[in-house]
């Protein structure tokens, strides 16, 4: 009867702590991000953010819904990488507008000061996604412009996989691509603190949630049983963000000391 009477205790709270955890994969991804768009919002300033992070995502998000369907996996993940999607979306439709009004403004100063000294000034292009310009890729006017390149994406990618779903060799290498992408995402961070012998401008506490967010996802691969490339590249992923903490650890006990130029000091460059 004691056993009967745990196991109606334990059962409720086994299912009430699978759905948390399951929530928690759903949203955890996004959290990181809600200060920062609420800052972004707040200064008017998006010089901070890297709209490259939300390229990232997004490739590797929209890669992991192509993969489910070739095969099948926990639903909390498909979940995310649409919540993921969603949440990236807004980033930059809050970044291209606080972008496109900081420029306005700088044009109508520049306009100012011209008028005041009689002078010409040169109005930049509008940078459009038709264009097709490398050189301003993912650096446009218009949230709009973001909109068709991620539907073109998407539109090739879905066709691909559609072509080539009965193809394990292609479906297992479209979900490793998806996973690998995400993880690369802290590598650019770490390849800039080497280089600058510093983590200057890095917030600890980002990188702390990145960290306990990555294990506690790589956890639920490896519980959930999802497909090997997940865990594998979660732990990838893990181990880049410790690294990250490491180079923090490190540069703070040994600062790099700066060099003095006697020589030219106006030609020297920030890096």
């Amino acid at each position: 009867m004691e056993a009967e009477g745990l196991d109606w205790l334990l059962v409720p709270l086994h299912q009430l702590v699978s759905w948390g955890a399951a929530a928690a994969m759903v949203f955890g991804g996004v959290v990181p991000y809600v200060p920062q768009y609420r800052d972004i919002r707040r200064t008017q300033n998006a010089d901070g953010f890297s709209t490259y992070v939300c390229l990232v995502l997004l490739v590797a998000n929209i890669l992991r819904i192509l993969f489910w369907f070739g095969r099948r996996f926990e639903s909390p993940l498909l979940w995310q990488s649409a919540i993921m999607i969603l949440t990236m979306l807004l980033m930059l439709k809050l970044c291209t507008e606080v972008r496109v009004a900081n420029e306005l403004n700088a044009r109508r100063r520049s306009f100012a000061a011209a008028d005041s000294k009689d002078e010409e000034v040169k109005v930049a292009p509008r940078r459009s996604f038709l264009d097709f310009d490398p050189h301003h890729f993912w650096q446009w006017s218009s949230f709009s412009d973001y909109v068709q390149c991620v539907l073109a994406f998407t539109g090739v990618a879905g066709y691909i996989t559609y072509l080539s779903i009965d193809s394990t060799l292609f479906v297992e290498t479209l979900g490793f691509l998806a996973v690998l992408t995400e993880a690369m995402l802290g590598v650019p961070q770490l390849y800039r603190n080497h280089r600058h012998q510093s983590t200057e401008g890095m917030s600890i506490k980002m990188v702390l949630m990145w960290t306990s967010g990555d294990a506690f996802k790589t956890a639920y691969f490896l519980l959930k049983g999802a497909p090997l490339q997940f865990s594998v590249c979660g732990l990838l992923q893990v181990l880049v963000d410790l690294a990250i903490l490491g180079q923090a650890y490190a540069f703070a006990r040994h600062p790099q000391k700066p060099v003095l130029h006697a020589v030219h000091p106006a030609g020297t460059k920030a890096l």
